[in-house]
């Protein structure tokens, strides 16, 4: 990589944590574009490991001023989430350095390419980004306040770009915690089932109209460093419209999964660190699936899956989830003899009638003891049974506008635990030339 160059690096020491920070610190890539990060490290000449993330939400721009509605809610929940920080730091979906700097770690947040600070074409998962991601974890590895030991840390963005860049191998890279993030581009964002989703026309709208480089002096200011969150400079709408792909438009080009698909998901025989893979009950595909599959199927010999439920970000935040996440980098980044070596590979919370969590470990995913059971649908008296139907059944629902069909078991005679994968098989004809099956259970 080249020389560091551009704007003067300013650094802070935050009283009362022992903290120093250095904004905008230059990184530069392959291609000669500077990217930019901020770097939370303890105050002193000493090397610590570094716990790093590379994304799109803005570095510079504070949970509660970008997603305030979600940051109000998980903090009037769980006030654990604030305490112990002055929470000026905060970010979406990243680690708060207050609660990390002072137990030995540097955090490294990295606005990725043509995000935030950092200026360049946007292309979301792309190779490019990868080769970015790469070579800030490369960079962070080599600083003098480093050991040489780097770790990613994230949620969603955050995580599924850690499945990709493993691949890879970076020398540096130790250990990673994708927390929440699907690793399969097809299957668990674009086309669900084969359905098409229009989450990436959704996210992609919100997340460039809030945070893409350029917006300048029409976006937020840090209130940490009174620079422009989505700058320094400010372009033109045509200008920053030339500096992004069209993401959504590509998606709905590529019907099929092919090399655009692939290019952007997670190649599990190449992944070979250890890793700690955190899922969400409630997150389907988008928060869940990828998780289970990258335990399952990573090469990796050294791996846990661990499955939590509530909202997908706040379990990340909660001492819970922090004290997790401590106790692996603790051991893989810092060589703690913790126990963690010795940790049941799976970890459940596992949901109970009444809204509340009850721990659990195993040892293998799926649970060995499982009691596979088949239920037949019987449609038409809206019931499912251990026992098939006698005769054929079928019923008719309006698929635009009606409540679609229920089906229920018998009550429980005994306490039942549904924890497991889950597949339903159907027969089902339609008056339209094509449709699309929705199937849950609750």
């Amino acid at each position: 990589m080249q020389p560091a160059v551009g704007r003067k690096v300013s650094a802070k020491t935050v009283p009362g944590f022992g903290m120093l920070v250095e904004w905008d610190v230059p990184i530069v890539m392959d291609d000669g574009v500077v990217l930019r990060a901020n770097v939370f490290r303890p105050d002193d000449d000493a090397s610590r490991p570094a716990v790093l993330s590379y994304g799109p939400y803005g570095k510079d721009l504070a949970f509660q001023e970008g997603y305030p509605d979600a940051w109000a809610a998980m903090v009037d929940r769980h006030p654990e989430v604030a305490a112990g920080s002055s929470n000026r730091f905060q970010s979406w979906e990243v680690c708060d350095p207050e609660k990390w700097v002072p137990d030995g770690y540097v955090c490294v947040r990295v606005d990725a390419r043509g995000w935030g600070r950092s200026p360049g074409h946007i292309d979301p998962w792309s190779a490019r980004e990868m080769i970015d991601l790469r070579d800030c974890i490369e960079w962070a590895g080599t600083q003098p306040w480093s050991t040489g030991k780097v770790g990613l840390l994230g949620i969603s963005y955050y995580a599924v770009n850690q499945w990709q860049v493993a691949a890879l191998s970076p020398p540096h890279l130790a250990a990673m915690i994708p927390w929440e993030g699907f690793s399969d581009f097809y299957r668990e964002l674009s086309y669900h089932g084969g359905i098409a989703s229009d989450m990436k026309s959704v996210w992609y709208r919100r997340t460039v109209t809030s945070v893409q480089h350029g917006l300048g002096e029409r976006g937020r200011i840090s209130y940490n460093t009174g620079d422009l969150v989505a700058g320094p400079e400010t372009l033109t709408h045509s200008e920053m419209a030339s500096h992004r792909s069209d993401f959504p438009a590509h998606v709905d080009h590529h019907v099929l999964d092919d090399g655009f698909y692939r290019e952007r998901s997670a190649l599990f025989e190449k992944i070979t660190l250890p890793f700690l893979s955190a899922g969400n009950w409630g997150g389907s595909s988008l928060h869940l699936r990828g998780n289970v599959e990258g335990f399952v199927r990573a090469a990796s010999r050294q791996k846990w899956l661990e499955i939590h439920g509530r909202e997908h970000w706040t379990e990340f935040y909660t001492d819970y989830g922090i004290g997790l996440q401590k106790r692996f980098f603790d051991h893989f980044l810092k060589d703690i003899d913790n126990g963690w070596d010795r940790q049941p590979p799976v970890m459940l919370r596992v949901r109970t009638v009444d809204g509340a969590f009850i721990d659990r470990t195993e040892n293998e995913w799926p649970i060995a003891r499982t009691q596979w059971t088949t239920w037949y649908l019987d449609p038409a008296a809206g019931t499912l049974s251990l026992d098939p139907p006698v005769d054929p059944t079928h019923a008719r629902f309006a698929a635009l506008d009606g409540p679609g069909i229920t089906m229920t078991t018998p009550p429980m005679t005994v306490d039942t635990e549904i924890t497991g994968p889950i597949a339903a098989t159907l027969d089902v004809s339609s008056t339209t030339t094509d449709a699309d099956i929705f199937a849950g259970n609750w």
